[in-house]
């Protein structure tokens, strides 16, 4: 605190200072003139050195240099010189209006410099304020993406850590019907034809599904980083519709599978793999929802520029609220055993094809899920 104080101190007096040095400057300057030279010129001179006092040292500096001016305007040109005695009414005028007037100069020129070294200090404070802000800013928008990025690695850790759940679970549960059948089997247990024909179909249906899980993780790891691209062909999705009806079968024993195809429905351009994935994952998601002896309507029909696949379920059916949430990733309806794969694939696969896909109730009760796509 007292270096500090100094240091003022210091700056206070050199700026006093300057106003004196100055005055000694114009003075030594203009005195072996002052026989030839006018009686106002000195004291014209020295308003300078007064002015400049004020300027930057303040009011009370101005006011001892005019002080002092007006002592060295008297005292070396004003007669008799070397003394402070003044002689007749023209020298008594000249010394009274020129320290009238040093002192009026030193006060406004000092008023100015101050309202100027106000401005200047307000101008540095809205300087310093405006940068104080706008590092608050940079760093509350810092943590909010710092917010913002924990929030998502916590959103996707927990999506993982359901996926990990469910695939783990959807994982076990084939894989132990197959291990027990096999097992049965390789230990010699005699069955009869019949039997064995129809353990062979679960082992069968549970590799079926197997695969199906495989590959959706696969599609679901290409849509996560951006290398889902179809290749796109024409064919006949109609065709691609029946054989995954027969392909599936076995997902809905107990069940009634209707197909509304038209006669000729028109050729798309697709990636075959890919839209046949689609199908399949919304035949299998009406097989998990559609109630026993229930019928699943799969159609197709022409709408302009594309064309229109549906599959209708009798279940519960889907909420307003939710038939847009439905196709995010690991989103899963109440009760649902799904991993919540499925639906975001389809709507990824579809929406790399330029269609679109939705769900809405179906005429009979139920969901009625439907995708559009180009024709070829």
């Amino acid at each position: 605190m007292d270096a500090a104080g100094n240091h003022k101190r210091l700056q206070a007096l050199a700026r006093a200072a300057v106003g004196v040095l100055l005055l000694g400057a114009a003075a030594a300057v203009m005195l072996p003139f002052r026989g030839e030279m006018a009686r106002a010129l000195p004291a014209v001179v020295f308003v300078v050195p007064i002015a400049v006092a004020g300027l930057v040292a303040g009011r009370a500096v101005a006011i001892a240099t005019a002080a002092a001016a007006a002592g060295t305007f008297n005292a070396l040109f004003i007669p008799p010189y070397a003394t402070f005695g003044i002689h007749g009414p023209e020298d008594i005028v000249a010394f009274v209006v020129f320290g009238f007037v040093a002192i009026v100069v030193g006060t406004l020129v000092s008023r100015e410099g101050e309202r100027r070294q106000v401005a200047e200090q307000r101008a540095s404070d809205l300087e310093t304020l405006n940068a104080e802000l706008q590092a608050v800013e940079q760093e509350r928008q810092r943590l909010a993406e710092e917010a913002n990025k924990a929030a998502i690695l916590e959103r996707l850790d927990e999506q993982r850590s359901a996926l990990l759940r469910s695939v783990s679970h959807d994982l076990r549960t084939p894989l132990g019907g197959i291990s027990a059948i096999v097992s049965d089997l390789l230990s010699g247990t005699a069955y009869d034809e019949a039997t064995r024909a129809e353990l062979l179909g679960l082992v069968a249906s549970e590799t079926e599904r197997l695969d199906r899980l495989v590959a959706n993780l696969l599609s679901m790891s290409r849509v996560e980083a951006g290398a889902l691209k179809p290749d796109c062909k024409p064919f006949a999705i109609d065709e691609v519709v029946t054989a995954t009806v027969r392909r599936l079968g076995r997902l809905f024993a107990g069940r009634r599978v209707q197909l509304e195809l038209p006669s000729q429905l028109p050729l798309v351009r697709g990636d075959y793999v890919q839209l046949e994935q689609v199908i399949t994952n919304l035949l299998e998601n009406a097989a998990r929802h559609a109630p026993p002896s229930s019928t699943v309507r799969v159609g197709g029909r022409d709408v302009g520029s594309h064309v229109e696949v549906w599959i209708d379920d009798e279940g519960s059916g889907v909420r307003p609220f939710e038939r847009e949430r439905i196709f995010q990733p690991f989103r899963v309806g109440d009760g649902s055993s799904s991993t919540g794969m499925g639906l975001a694939i389809c709507k990824a696969i579809v929406d790399a094809h330029g269609g679109t896909i939705s769900v809405d109730n179906a005429p009979y009760g139920g969901a009625r899920f439907s995708f559009r796509v180009p024709k070829a």
